[in-house]
């Protein structure tokens, strides 16, 4: 009982400082933050040292704390997927008003995509996949288009960590075959997922790219493999160059 106290004191105290560093606006001193927190210099300056560790906090020349680049990256992450939902929350609506089945907004993280959001078919039978759920990359239409992006070795790396895990038996949970998967999934701009995460389940996929050029997320339609038509793709390329407009990007 005693350790789950201190592990929440010890993450208050450390909002605590971090907050301190923030409102003070320039580097502060060892000094300056115990006495706005409250604590013991040797327990703030712990606290700190293990913050550094992590990125959080920096320190200077003089000894005075700064935020850390860590915290810079973080933000610009949760700016860019706010951003990301916000635009692409009216063309999954379009998206799915028109093709009549669930839409899907991923991003990639490690050897998974992360679903951030979704809008859900009407209908009585449809696919759904729950908000912040995760999904390894290669059984999946975005993950697959995502591996691409990356090049042979990356894919074969992917292949060496993970060991391709089969979730049905239509998995590609070999390099070779996952590979030529990528390969006419990246020339043709769209992938499939073909009952390989779940069975009667198929998706159309395709990613979104920023001003810079490089895939930050992706859009898919997931229905009962019955359902799904090949008339989509057209719509679903469509509507990610539209989404990638959206946020910059210039090519085609």
């Amino acid at each position: 009982m005693s350790r789950a106290t201190t592990s929440i004191q010890v993450i208050d105290r450390a909002v605590q400082l971090l907050d301190a560093i923030a409102a003070a606006g320039v580097p502060a001193t060892l000094k300056i933050l115990s006495a706005e927190t409250g604590l013991h210099p040797s327990t703030a300056h712990r606290i700190l040292n293990v913050l550094a560790a992590h990125g959080l906090v920096g320190r200077g020349d003089g000894g005075a704390w700064h935020l850390g680049r860590r915290l810079r990256e973080l933000g610009s992450h949760v700016a860019v997927q706010a951003d990301l939902r916000a635009e692409a929350r009216p063309i999954m609506e379009a998206l799915r008003d028109t093709l009549g089945e669930t839409v899907n907004l991923t991003v990639p993280e490690g050897d998974e995509v992360v679903y951030i959001d979704r809008v859900i078919s009407n209908r009585m039978m449809r696919v759904e996949q729950v908000i912040g759920s995760r999904a390894p990359l290669h059984v999946t239409a975005v993950g697959k288009l995502m591996l691409g992006e990356s090049g042979d070795a990356a894919i074969d790396a992917y292949a060496g960590r993970t060991g391709l895990p089969a979730y049905t038996k239509k998995t590609l949970a070999t390099p070779e075959r996952l590979k030529s998967d990528i390969h006419r999934s990246v020339k043709r701009g769209y992938a499939l997922d073909n009952e390989e995460a779940e069975p009667g389940v198929g998706c159309i996929g395709v990613l979104i790219r920023d001003a810079s050029g490089q895939a930050v997320g992706g859009l898919s339609i997931s229905a009962p493999i019955e359902r799904r038509r090949s008339e989509w793709v057209g719509q679903m390329k469509d509507a990610g160059l539209a989404l990638s407009r959206r946020l910059g990007y210039t090519g085609s």
